[in-house]
């Protein structure tokens, strides 16, 4: 199937994702996290946090809202029942805390084929309320040919 190019550089509107402390703490429980930082208000103001700390793979959470509507838009024309994931990347800037807004946008960094298989890679630009970039993410995914 056709891949189209075209859409490489097009840009999704910003999501805003409000940073709650409790979803913090969910976070760092599901995942095994222990350090205080992530669980203790006292810990991490006793640290210079305004409140505790974001895991750095929290980025997902924050950002993931943005990459979804790429995924069902028709001018991209992902087969979403062939897509696989094929990797993820980032950079992160200051510490996101509870209390943070973040706004994520999207853009379609590369579309491209290799055999039967579709590759799109998309990049993901995180800000806080300050106007700080926390986060620049890379995420790859391959949509299988038939």
């Amino acid at each position: 199937m056709a891949v189209n190019t075209d859409v490489i550089g097009k840009t999704y509107p910003a999501t805003t994702y409000a940073v709650g402390r409790e979803k913090v703490r969910e976070y760092a429980h599901a995942v095994g996290e222990t350090n205080p930082l992530y669980l203790d208000v006292e810990a991490a103001r006793a640290a210079g946090h305004e409140d505790v700390v974001a895991p750095p793979m929290f980025a997902v959470v924050y950002s993931f809202p943005a990459v979804m509507p790429v995924f069902f838009d028709r001018e991209v024309g992902i087969d979403f029942s062939r897509l696989v994931h094929g990797g993820q990347e980032f950079t992160w800037g200051p510490l996101v805390v509870a209390g943070d807004e973040i706004a994520t946008t999207l853009t379609v960094a590369d579309i491209s084929s290799r055999g039967r298989n579709s590759y799109y890679v998309f990049e993901t630009t995180s800000t806080n309320q300050r106007g700080e970039t926390v986060c620049v993410g890379r995420w790859t995914n391959i949509v299988r040919g038939g």
